[in-house]
């Protein structure tokens, strides 16, 4: 009876120590390969032109480490710990973070979307409404004044249509200053005055404390969609302005090669930096991938496209890695791409 009952407590200890190192989260990110997923069941436009290669967009996959993640991280390559405040901003649960991140993939679709229409010379209508909030940061000046869904349509008596307004006005303004903010909430009208305060953690910027993105409603013809679920995050702005160019013109931009890349988008067609680029060079090598777009940062000592060069280097993949500024330089690429060749 002794043996059983000792055995039976020795099971008990091991199941718990074995659920601790399995489910305990830790205060870090864990980030590796993601996927190099094909844009034609994501993206289509009406009656569009189809292509013999394929566009990609590429994720890195992520999450909350446990200690058995941690040990493994610490060990695998192509692996990366990240303290979770330089993921997750202190202040945003985790709920709000997703959230965000899907405002900013339908942001970007969005600002893809006026890229290509514009660069294709095809019927594209725009209006402005204000900007919404997505979230706010935690002991800020926002925090239970306004809330997600908020949509702000002006402040001091000046109209907001787009973020930049908002954000250029405040950056005038200093600490202590209070702003008078016209919002909508749930159909009704208000009013908020909200002080400005030095964000902890960024020295010299002041702000509300608040993630916004532009409410804009963008109209095409012919009619684009897209069906991109749980993704989040802006980095396929790039991948999906090409796709959509793509269809949008008769000429065929892949030449029948697997082209991937990343880079948020803006709606001039800048292409910007992003997160965990040598873990998406790995995984558009692994899904045979030609040719992948990095942005450039205009040639910063750092830049995405040096980092992604030398990911590709310790793979030794032949992978033709691509530096760009610009929707346009992509395009200037493959529209002067031998065919067949990289």
């Amino acid at each position: 009876m002794r043996i059983r009952t000792k055995h039976i407590v020795t099971f008990l200890v091991v199941m718990v120590i074995a659920v601790f190192l399995a489910t305990y989260q830790l205060p870090y990110y864990i980030q590796k390969p993601g996927s190099a997923d094909a844009l034609d069941p994501i993206v289509s436009v009406d009656n569009g032109y189809k292509s013999k290669g394929d566009m990609h967009l590429v994720t890195v996959r992520g999450g909350q480490a446990t200690p058995i993640q941690y040990a493994m991280a610490k060990v695998l390559p192509h692996e990366e710990i990240i303290p979770i405040d330089k993921v997750m901003p202190k202040g945003i649960s985790k709920d709000d973070y997703f959230h965000a991140q899907l405002q900013m993939m339908e942001s970007s679709q969005e600002a893809a979307t006026v890229v290509a229409y514009k660069a294709a010379n095809k019927d594209i209508k725009i209006r402005y409404d204000g900007v919404y909030v997505v979230s706010t940061v935690k002991g800020m000046p926002a925090d239970g004044k306004l809330k997600s869904g908020d949509r702000i349509t002006g402040v001091d008596g000046r109209d907001i249509k787009e973020a930049n307004d908002l954000i250029n006005y405040v950056q005038t303004k200093k600490p202590g200053n209070t702003l008078s903010f016209a919002i909508e909430r749930d159909g009704e009208k208000r009013t908020e005055k909200i002080g400005l305060k030095e964000f902890k953690d960024q020295k010299g910027k002041i702000g509300i404390g608040i993630q916004l993105v532009t409410d804009r409603s963008v109209s095409v013809k012919p009619e684009v969609h897209f069906k991109s679920g749980d993704i989040g995050g802006p980095s396929a702005g790039l991948m999906f302005s090409l796709k959509i160019y793509d269809e949008l013109t008769k000429q065929d931009l892949t030449h029948g090669l697997q082209i991937c890349g990343t880079g948020e988008i803006d709606y001039d067609g800048n292409v910007m930096r992003i997160g965990g680029i040598d873990k998406k060079v790995i995984a558009a090598d692994k899904a045979g991938c030609n040719i992948f777009f990095a942005p450039n940062e205009r040639g910063a000592k750092e830049s995405n496209y040096k980092v992604a060069k030398k990911a590709a280097k310790e793979i030794g993949t032949d992978m033709k890695i691509v530096p760009v500024d610009t929707f346009q330089d992509a395009l200037h690429y493959l529209e002067n791409m031998d065919k067949g060749k990289k």
